[in-house]
């Protein structure tokens, strides 16, 4: 199991992540491997020229984190996790999340999968803030 927050936004690329899980001791009790990549957009009438993730207190949000991640992988009986988060500012198309999910079949891994992405982003408390040529908005703050 992976778990990290960084700033390094060349630390971790999906591939290395996915190879992480393939090396791990499970592998060949695995049927299905689910991956997820949540990539910074320009939406809406205002473009967001970027994107700035940040959190009161990084300890906090990586115990929590790491926390939620275990329990999924026990209720949802999944073999393996690897989840990264970025924190810093970001411009359209460059990662912000990132999620690998290996289980036995893909059903409980796919399951496993949609609860880390929801409840990351209503649990752990990352506040977004939003920047166009308009000014700034904070547009999710813990949940």
């Amino acid at each position: 199991m992976l778990v990290k927050i960084t700033t390094d936004k060349y630390e971790y690329k999906l591939p290395k992540l996915i190879e992480h899980i393939k090396k791990g001791p499970y592998i060949e009790e695995m049927g299905a491997i689910f991956t997820f990549e949540g990539i910074m957009r320009k939406i809406g009438e205002e473009e967001v020229e970027k994107l700035r993730i940040s959190h009161e207190n990084l300890q906090e949000a990586q115990e929590k984190l790491e926390k939620m991640v275990k329990e999924i992988k026990k209720k949802h009986k999944v073999k393996d996790i690897a989840l990264v988060h970025f924190l810093g500012e970001f411009h359209a198309t460059e990662t912000l999340f990132m999620v690998v999910v290996a289980g036995a079949h893909r059903q409980e891994t796919l399951k496993a999968l949609k609860e880390i992405i929801e409840r990351t982003k209503k649990e752990i408390g990352f506040r977004k803030e939003e920047y166009t040529k308009k000014g700034s908005r904070v547009i999710l703050s813990g949940g």
